[in-house]
């Protein structure tokens, strides 16, 4: 494999791993909440999405990252105020309005270096036809940290809570550092604001047709009405599970997804993408109404089938966006779509 190739890869699976493991203090977060502060499940979903507000303006970050410094210094930056953010969470008690601007901080950090690491994924991925293998190494490394999460998380939970959680993402960080430090990134062309207005990098983004169907469709596809908080008090409040199985059947559930994700790197220069998305839109919509039986039993059966098929056709639809994003305005472009799934999920909760 060539040495770039490779630190791309690098790169883009530590973002990602670091992506899921930040999950690690969720478990102990949730149970703070729900047990501790007696929040109801409104309460917690509102708070959730109040902390990802800053993937709902990801086109803007890109613009940054597109117009200024580069992708590793974005990514470099990221990583010290991240470090500051968990320092913070893990050390201190602080007030819940408090811990929601730290997370939020925190989770502004992470949409960085996700839309940086995405960006490279773009211009590389195209110029060498890998944005399918590279996403699926992306989600790969998600899955894998979502194993360790888990288990690790609902133990951490349960004999100690969230805090120690925030403290252990701190070597993770340094890992991404590692990896950015190796890759080169290809010098960007400077640019002339005198010549470039903003007024006229947006009107020739969202005049792109392409572009714009793809968002509409991505947002269509993505939103519903979010049922996961809810099933979640199920699990705990009807079914009675543990804290540690409902963090193992997570695992197991991850390892499902893991192997969707080795599927589609194998097979992701293969398929007819547009085909396949037309099969699964009907195909999901059917799936979703399983739901509408939920027993302990039918619970384990969709989350370790639903893992795999979901993971799958989650992949196809990020290797759509990623081959429909504009010649440099990469990161914007990705991040425009990402914007409009992430839209349609916030508004689902």
């Amino acid at each position: 494999m060539d040495r770039k190739i490779f630190w791309i890869f690098a790169l883009s699976s530590t973002v990602y791993f670091t992506q899921g493991i930040e999950g690690l203090p969720s478990q102990g977060l949730f149970y703070y909440l729900k047990e501790a502060r007696n929040f109801s499940p409104e309460k917690i979903m509102y708070l959730a999405s109040f902390t990802s507000l800053a993937w709902i303006v990801k086109p803007f970050i890109g613009y940054l990252i597109d117009n200024f410094l580069s992708k590793r210094a974005w990514i470099f930056l990221s990583l010290a105020m991240d470090v500051l953010a968990v320092l913070a969470l893990g050390l201190l008690s602080v007030p819940v309005p408090l811990l929601v601007a730290l997370l939020l901080f925190n989770s502004t950090n992470t949409a960085f270096r996700d839309v940086s690491v995405d960006g490279v994924m773009c211009v590389e991925g195209k110029k060498y036809n890998l944005t399918g293998k590279i996403q699926s190494v992306q989600w790969i490394s998600i899955s894998v940290a979502g194993l360790i999460i888990g288990i690790l998380g609902g133990y951490i939970a349960e004999k100690s809570g969230y805090k120690l959680a925030f403290l252990c993402l701190i070597p993770v960080y340094f890992l991404i550092a590692f990896c950015a430090y190796f890759y080169r990134e290809d010098r960007q062309r400077p640019v002339d604001f005198k010549k470039r207005a903003l007024s006229h990098d947006l009107k020739k983004l969202f005049s792109n047709k392409r572009l714009l169907i793809v968002a509409v469709f991505i947002f269509l596809y993505k939103y519903s009405p979010s049922f996961g908080t809810p099933l979640f008090f199920i699990q705990r409040d009807t079914f009675k599970w543990s804290k540690l199985w409902i963090g193992t059947l997570d695992t197991i559930a991850m390892a499902f997804s893991i192997a969707g994700s080795i599927f589609y790197y194998k097979f992701s220069q293969r398929i007819n993408i547009k085909k396949w998305l037309y099969i699964f839109v009907f195909l999901g919509a059917v799936l979703t109404l399983s739901y509408l039986y939920y027993t302990p039993v039918s619970a384990v059966i969709y989350s370790l089938l639903y893992g795999f098929i979901g993971m799958f056709v989650f992949l196809m639809i990020m290797d759509f966006m990623a081959k429909n994003t504009m010649a440099g305005f990469e990161a914007t472009s990705f991040a425009l779509l990402c914007s409009f799934s992430n839209l349609a999920l916030y508004a689902g909760n």
